[in-house]
């Protein structure tokens, strides 16, 4: 059913882009096949079947997470996969803002391109980088039910973790009954997972018709050496770096995992959001990697929120491209703020459409650079947007796999006698 339903998708895509790219060009603006089939048909066709994977979003991050904890032999091990899933999406986050930083600054996007299409009315809900210590007081829910209402999954991963914790810690007989119910739990989310997902080559060919239908081309043409440099490094992340490394540290072959990740590559496409993809990462994790429920369930949701190496690609070659633009040059001290300062918004980025403009607006703010050129940024955002989004997802695959990785060995080695920390 997998690759079938793959398959499936990638036609979708493939006929929706056809189509809405036709109807772009011979269709009126405001003709019927626009206002009609395009924004009111294919636009409430993909907004529900988004609605629908958001729907079981939430619900899942907290079950699923409820569920790692409770399939934990020893609580211990909890602190021990907490430590390397958080480790590896920062390491990778860094290093996607370095390798990022240096192929802009080598390829100059920008030099020469026309801003005029910027939108005097584009304006920033954020006036500097996020407080570390202010998200860390704000994991920590006042009102749980708000935090579930407002999709808040840090606050969320922080009441799950505490949830399954406590019931480690119950006697063994509640123990055993509130893990089975919370494993029934999980099962049941996994056939809704299905039940929804047999729609995505529907859902997903009426998002990207719509999204071809509407794109302004001549936005995108002028910019194209920006979208161009965003693109190359995303394809570069996710063809060579991702695969590579998952290859080298596993030993599974790099084709292989380009293969095993391409369905989760085109909903994240078609989607534009890491949260709506949650579920299909966690089938492409299960189904075709042979991760356990137990890191997939814990590390996913986790990286939704914090691994958002592409997002923090996309901030970097956008605030280059603005400087380069608008004939500025940044210092060597200036692109260490830029790390820096992508670094912190990248984890406080939400994983929606379009979350990276704001956070594109403080870059700038902070590093005193126009901000009237968000206008040319959200011209060409649908394109980027989409493409970090599949970026961010196959990280969380990438250094999901990592980690089942080095847990199996960790097991297999204390199953032997042999002490993992001296082995």
């Amino acid at each position: 059913m997998g690759n079938n339903l793959a398959s499936r998708i990638l036609i979708a895509l493939l006929v929706g882009l056809v189509f809405g790219g036709a109807i772009q060009a011979f269709a009126a603006p405001d003709g019927f096949l626009q206002t009609v089939l395009i924004a009111n048909t294919f636009g409430t066709g993909g907004s529900l079947f988004v609605a629908m994977i958001k729907l079981v979003v939430m619900p899942l991050i907290f079950i699923s997470i409820v569920n790692a904890v409770c399939t934990l032999e020893d609580i211990s091990q909890f602190g021990r996969l907490g430590v390397k899933t958080f480790g590896l999406y920062l390491v990778n986050t860094v290093i996607a803002i370095t390798a990022a930083i240096f192929l802009a600054t080598l390829l100059q996007p920008g030099l020469g391109a026309d801003l005029g299409l910027a939108d005097a009315s584009v304006s920033l809900s954020l006036r500097e980088p996020p407080s570390l210590l202010a998200m860390v007081v704000g994991i920590v829910p006042e009102n749980p039910f708000q935090a579930f209402a407002e999709g808040n999954i840090l606050q969320i991963l922080f009441m799950a973790i505490m949830t399954g914790v406590a019931i480690k810690k119950l006697e063994n007989h509640d123990t055993h009954s509130a893990s089975k119910a919370f494993a029934v739990a999980n099962n049941l989310m996994m056939k809704l997972i299905t039940m929804i997902m047999s729609l995505a080559p529907w859902g997903v060919f009426f998002l990207t018709a719509q999204m071809a239908a509407t794109l302004d081309m001549a936005s995108i043409l002028s910019v194209m050496s920006y979208v161009g440099t965003g693109l190359l490094v995303i394809v570069f992340w996710l063809f060579v770096f991702y695969p590579l490394v998952v290859g080298a540290i596993t030993r599974r072959r790099p084709m292989e995992f380009i293969r095993q990740t391409r369905e989760q590559m085109m909903f994240a496409l078609s989607t534009a959001s890491s949260n709506a993809t949650i579920p299909v990462t966690l089938r492409t994790l299960t189904d075709k990697l042979n991760v356990s429920s137990r890191v997939a369930g814990f590390s996913v949701p986790l990286g939704a929120t914090m691994n958002m190496s592409g997002a923090a690609i996309y901030m970097v070659v956008a605030t280059i491209f603005v400087a380069n633009a608008y004939g500025l040059t940044l210092s060597g001290a200036e692109l260490i703020t830029l790390g820096f300062t992508t670094f912190l918004l990248a984890i406080a980025t939400g994983g929606i459409p379009g979350g990276a403009i704001v956070t594109i607006g403080v870059l700038l703010h902070t590093l005193g650079l126009p901000v009237e050129a968000l206008g040319i940024i959200i011209a060409v955002d649908r394109i980027l947007d989409a493409a970090c989004t599949v970026v961010n997802v196959v990280g969380d695959t990438a250094v999901s796999t990592i980690v089942a990785h080095t847990e199996a060995n960790y097991e297999a080695q204390s199953e032997a006698g042999i002490n993992p920390a001296y082995a």
